[in-house]
């Protein structure tokens, strides 16, 4: 925990990290980065396209989020209607490798988890 001077240790219940991790490891939040890393700059609108299911107050809870924390920026273009755009700064981007792994360890795996829900649903059903 760096602001009180004592190491990260995100198995303490008081750390900061419990948090980033919670944030980061939320679907919206994988989906949000790895879309804008396979697409770059987007608008709010191609964000909620490309996200399937996702809806509007958890998408803007998640952009805000992740603005805040400073893994993207949002730019107002001056027009009428606004243009609103979101971009992975550094920092987002340095998720893309953690990120993309999961996403595609997720697509990967999916028929296995499948079956093994299944075949647990089956077991405690019998």
């Amino acid at each position: 925990m760096e602001s009180s001077g004592l190491p990260a240790d995100a198995y303490s219940a008081k750390c900061p990290t419990r948090q980033v991790l919670d944030h980061i490891a939320g679907k919206w939040t994988v989906l949000v980065i790895d879309s804008l890393l396979q697409q770059g700059t987007m608008r709010y609108t191609d964000l909620s396209r490309r996200i399937g299911g996702v809806s509007q107050k958890m998408l803007t809870q998640t952009l805000r989020s992740l603005e805040s924390d400073g893994f993207l920026t949002r730019t107002v273009h001056p027009t009428i209607p606004p243009r609103v755009e979101y971009e992975l700064t550094d920092l987002g981007r340095s998720l893309a490798e953690p990120v993309t792994a999961l996403r595609q360890w997720a697509e990967r795996h999916i028929n296995d988890i499948e079956r093994a829900r299944q075949t647990a649903a089956q077991q405690s059903a019998g």
